[in-house]
């Protein structure tokens, strides 16, 4: 058992409240904080006495120059550093911020580039600390990550790109027997660096929905999540050992007011869904401390934990009640303008330090059984050995023995020969720098930067995807009954033992058929050097059919084709605009037709063919329908 641990954090006074010549109601002296009520009178301050609050950490970040000023890097090393040491320990951990709007929360968990928060400080920590101990312990590691928002209760993945102006859809929630409550199709990317990582939470904070309101200027419209899967194998002596671990870093929106905020449409709808799933978090965060200060007693009165009425409160749900070591980091104004939802959130950061979690080492099946075999293995030995001593001459049981002893040694062998490739073979493929590797819902997706190709079987027995990635260079292809290696073997007929060469020069890829050789490109039969472009088809000989793949060249003929089709889309919303004036529609329509014409060289085309979506941008374009255009291209 394990209860959450909670901390509280005040800011400075900001613009907004200094304006408002706001007095300072928040102190803090150790781990406790004090909140004091307004007065309006003398009588007010008979009355007022104020209210304390005892935590695991109080936070004092109000002055620079105080002796107890709490920076961001105190607080990563007195809270953040738990969370990756919860980590190696193999359990899942959790933190996440909750306070109203404009408190700091966003701050405190993301920070900026010259005072980073406590996201970037885990994953920095994270990394370093992989590779002190891949030199010190050989040890192996995995980490994946994605990223998440909730917004307006719909679930949006920050790491993959979505329309513009996209409200409907969003992705689902569900929920595995075991591992309890995930998203579908949500991507996860494969992390080797913490460069890798850095880009990946840039491009999610660029994609996060921020708005202006009353009392924040750059306020959360949504609430997220960072997740990073963290996987961990070594070797103790014989035995195997593989540790996986999930931390979830949450950002919560704060809650608001809208006559504070002054929010209305669609600010003041997002405000309702923010405050709703809040409210929702309360009403689980009070469940879950009844539930753990009554003990016993609670089984009896059967109390209910509402996790379903919010997105945000099902994806926590092992974190806030189950498989997780969790942190709370409460965020408060001192400004007395903010005392009822500073109040609250002292309150909500009590309750929470009742929560009692059960957190588990999470450790691969496979690896129990294997630890089991052994020790079932250390017994046989020991039976072995006794029954040798007692029956002497006969040897019957203590054949039997040993045979069962041989098997049991031969599966521990196999199974930890099985775990051991496994680790060294992904090891070995994701340290190349040019192939990466994520998951997308239920696909995994590898993403390779450099040239390459991609087999194409026709064989219905033959299972699998090989990739081929083309460095900078030559890349000989031959047959796998060749004199020497090639860097690509292949088999099929008519497959030469030397077939082709290609050439990776500066990003330009080319095919040099050896003499003799037979090779074809999209259909034609190649005898000189032929430059390959994205989506080329090869076959060669008679079997082996390959798909070339140039991803540079892929981004850049997708940026031309959607400006393309944004310029088509404008033009057509013009021609809709001056349908009023016959005329001047009839000399818009007229340019607009020259204008896709001369387009067509631009986009790709299939044997001499202008493609299919710029024929049906040309036909969106002509006004005329099909039969009355061949007419009037006849009389003239």
């Amino acid at each position: 058992m394990s209860s959450v641990q909670v901390a509280v954090r005040v800011r400075p006074l900001n613009k907004r409240e200094k304006l408002l010549s706001s007095k300072v109601i928040i102190h803090m002296r150790g781990n406790s904080t004090s909140i004091h009520k307004p007065s309006s009178g003398r009588v007010d301050k008979l009355k007022d006495r104020g209210k304390t609050f005892s935590y695991d950490y109080s936070f004092d970040s109000t002055d620079v120059d105080s002796p107890t000023f709490a920076s961001q890097e105190k607080i990563f090393k007195d809270v953040g550093s738990d969370v990756l040491k919860t980590a190696f320990d193999g359990f899942n951990a959790c933190m996440f911020a909750y306070g109203q709007t404009g408190s700091g929360k966003s701050y405190t968990m993301m920070g900026h580039k010259v005072d980073k928060g406590l996201i970037p400080r885990i994953c920095d920590e994270l990394f370093l600390e992989i590779s002190n101990r891949s030199k010190n312990e050989a040890m192996s590691f995995y980490t994946e990550v994605s990223y998440l928002e909730i917004y307006n209760e719909r679930v949006q993945d920050l790491l993959k790109k979505r329309p513009p102006c996209s409200e409907g859809g969003g992705l689902k929630v569900r929920e595995h027997p075991t591992d309890g409550p995930y998203v579908e199709n949500l991507s996860k990317h494969v992390v080797q660096s913490q460069s890798n990582m850095e880009s990946l939470i840039t491009l999610g904070n660029a994609s996060r929905t921020i708005a202006s309101t009353g009392m924040n200027d750059f306020s959360s419209r949504s609430h997220t999540i960072f997740t990073i899967m963290f996987t961990q194998g070594w070797f103790d002596g014989e035995l195997p050992h593989e540790r996986r671990s999930k931390i979830h870093l949450v950002d919560l929106a704060g809650s608001e007011r809208a006559d504070s905020t002054h929010t209305t449409g669609t600010r003041l709808k997002e405000g309702a869904n923010i405050n709703k799933s809040l409210v929702i978090l309360g009403s689980v965060i009070s469940a879950l401390a009844d539930l753990a200060v009554s003990g016993q007693s609670a089984k009896k009165k059967q109390i209910f934990i509402p996790y379903r009425d919010s997105v945000l409160t099902w994806l926590l749900k092992d974190s806030l009640g189950g498989n997780s070591i969790t942190t709370v980091v409460a965020t408060i104004s001192p400004a007395d303008v903010n005392y009822e939802e500073t109040l609250s959130t002292l309150r909500f950061a009590s309750r929470a330090k009742n929560i009692m979690n059960t957190p588990t080492v999470n450790e691969n099946g496979s690896i129990k059984v294997v630890r089991q075999l052994q020790a079932e293995v250390a017994r046989l030995r020991s039976l072995l050995a006794e029954a040798d001593q007692v029956f002497d001459g006969d040897g019957s049981t203590s054949l039997k023995k040993g045979e069962k002893l041989q098997f049991n040694q031969e599966k521990v062998e196999t199974l930890t020969k099985q775990w051991s490739t496994k680790w060294r073979d992904a090891r070995s493929v994701l340290e190349e720098e040019s192939v990466a590797l994520r998951k997308e819902g239920s696909g995994v997706v590898l993403d390779c930067q450099l040239p390459h190709l991609i087999g194409i079987n026709e064989d219905h027995l033959k299972t699998g995807i090989i990739l081929y990635y083309l460095k900078e260079g030559r890349t000989w292809i031959g047959s796998d009954v060749a004199l020497c290696n090639q860097d690509i073997m292949l088999s099929g007929p008519e497959l030469l033992r030397e077939h082709c060469l290609l050439e990776n020069c500066a990003g330009i890829v080319t095919l040099l058929p050896q003499d003799g050789a037979l090779c074809s490109v999209n259909g034609s039969v190649v005898t000189h050097p032929c430059q390959l472009t994205q989506g080329a088809i090869i076959q060669l000989g008679r079997g082996p059919i390959l798909r070339f793949n140039h991803p540079a060249e892929a981004s850049q003929l997708q940026e031309k084709q959607s400006g393309l089709l944004s310029a088509s889309s404008s033009s057509l919303t013009d021609l809709s605009k001056s349908a009023e004036n016959p005329s001047k529609a009839k000399l818009q329509h007229s340019s607009r037709l020259l204008t896709v014409h001369h387009i067509f060289p631009l986009l790709p085309k299939e044997e001499g063919r202008p493609s299919l979506s710029l024929l049906r941008m040309r036909n969106k374009l002509h006004p005329l329908p099909l039969l009355q255009r061949k007419r009037h291209q006849t009389s003239h």
